[in-house]
């Protein structure tokens, strides 16, 4: 089971990922979207997609500098165990439950909104159950263990995680390992298993074109113009 869970499972989730990008790319380019509802309801959307949008940047962010970013380096600028820990307690405990809430409003948003509703799909469902799953357990592993200097993550599960890309996957490192942190990172590996195949393939699409694009420049219309054309007499040239 160590084998499967922790050697195995992260190059099946990673070979899926791949393969739903190329393949959305490929045969799907036009479906490669949100699907945006705001047409039909844009009042809470304003709400709750900027509050869903920041939370998960900063649980990103938060994992990244957990996993990838070893322990030794903090240390040398003077970041020690204890701090990083109370910094990643309350840190990452504020972005998660700024996530779950922007989660949580837009689906009342869907379950309320009538035309909102039709318009979701049991593919919607399934990724709001694992997204919504993997930050809540992340959070509950995180404040079951956040006495005194806490789990220390980064001596066992960060090792591991960075040792997958050496293609020699460190299970060691996985032994021992609190059961809610280990259901988190299997979790997360369906998650990223699942992200081409929902409107989460979005976040490969980041609109970088427009920090290059020239200005659009809007102008008002003449008001001369404005209202119905003035009657002419005689004839008027064809295509007028």
């Amino acid at each position: 089971m160590t084998t499967l869970l922790w050697g195995v499972l992260p190059y099946v989730a990673l070979a899926l990922l791949v393969a739903g990008l190329v393949w959305r790319h490929r045969y799907d380019r036009f479906g490669w979207t949100t699907r945006s509802s705001q047409v039909y309801e844009s009042r809470l959307l304003n709400i709750a997609s900027p509050a869903f949008h920041y939370g998960i940047l900063f649980v990103l962010a938060g994992h990244l500098v957990g996993l990838f970013v070893p322990e030794s380096w903090t240390a040398s600028l003077g970041i020690g165990e204890r701090a990083y820990h109370l910094l990643s307690l309350y840190g990452g405990t504020a972005a998660g439950l700024l996530t779950v809430a922007g989660i949580g409003l837009l689906i009342y948003r869907r379950r309320t909104n009538a035309p909102v509703f039709r318009a979701t799909t049991v593919n919607d469902k399934i990724m709001y159950v694992v997204l919504l799953g993997a930050i809540v357990l992340g959070m509950a592993a995180k404040l079951t263990h956040s006495s005194g200097d806490g789990y220390n993550y980064r001596a066992s599960i960060a090792p591991w995680a960075r040792s997958l890309f050496t293609l020699q996957p460190d299970l060691d490192r996985m032994r021992g390992v609190p059961v809610l942190y280990g259901i988190h990172a299997v979790i997360g590996m369906v998650l990223i298993a699942l992200v081409p195949y929902t409107r989460l393939v979005h976040m490969f699409s980041a609109p970088v074109q427009y920090l290059v694009r020239p200005y659009v420049v809007y102008r008002s219309r003449d008001p001369r113009q404005l209202g119905p054309r003035p009657e002419r007499r005689g004839w008027e040239r064809t295509g007028s």
